[in-house]
């Protein structure tokens, strides 16, 4: 028995299926803990690498949120400025700014991210490595194919 998919049907799933995943994305809501920041879905990437990866340069974020240093200096700013993320010099090139997330926000960061966290381990944990990596790889060329 063949249990795949032809590329049609695949496509039909897919475009019935993605919408309401954003709309439940969109319903898990900012935590209280942030409710009175103005905050999006566009600040879950930022907040993602600096809790995964820890504190890093404006260059280093925009290099990985694939945006130029400007919007991410403006978002840093705006975030700065509400207090949620923490910006130093860094000591080794003081032409630098070190970006981390304040500590006072880190619980309700992290409540945040975790949700799409554990929903993603239960999706991919039954998944072998080589369809994790294939799963990520399809979604990675989907969005570059959006990009045209």
């Amino acid at each position: 028995m063949d249990d795949g998919l032809d590329v049609e049907s695949g496509i039909r799933a897919l475009l019935l299926l993605m919408p309401r995943v954003v709309g439940r994305a969109k319903k898990l809501g900012v935590p209280d803990g942030l409710a009175s920041f103005s905050l999006a879905p566009r600040h879950l990437s930022l907040f993602a690498y600096l809790l995964f990866d820890g504190p890093m340069t404006v260059n280093e974020l925009a290099a990985r949120l694939e945006v130029t240093p400007a919007t991410v200096s403006l978002m840093i700013g705006e975030l700065g400025r509400q207090g949620i993320l923490d910006r130093r010099t860094d000591e080794d090139d003081r032409r630098r700014t070190i970006v981390s997330i304040a500590p006072a926000h880190e619980p309700a960061i992290k409540e945040w991210l975790g949700r799409g966290v554990e929903a993603w381990r239960r999706a991919l944990d039954p998944l072998t490595a080589e369809q994790r990596r294939l799963f990520v790889d399809t979604l990675l060329a989907y969005e570059r194919a959006l990009d045209g």
